[in-house]
């Protein structure tokens, strides 16, 4: 890659996410008359929802290793 090209696509690089990002659906409300919470109750009910999803997956995973854990320490109890 020439150097001397790499500013250019750059800008054009720059210029192209701008142009998509304004094609994006935002989740929160457009209307410039609501404004505070219920302006983002989109974005907050899925960032709780994301939020709990995690936690959910967490625990299952923290379940999961510990099973295991317990099974592995208990079978190798056995072969001393």
């Amino acid at each position: 890659m020439n150097i001397l090209k790499f500013p250019g696509k750059l800008f054009t690089f720059i210029g192209e996410v701008k142009t998509e990002l304004r094609k994006a659906s935002w989740p929160w409300d457009s209307d410039p008359n609501v404004r505070g919470r219920k302006k983002y109750q989109e974005l907050i009910d899925s960032t709780i929802v994301v939020l709990v999803a995690i936690i959910l997956l967490a625990a299952y995973v923290a379940l999961w290793d510990l099973i295991h854990t317990e099974a592995v320490t208990f079978l190798s109890g056995l072969a001393n």
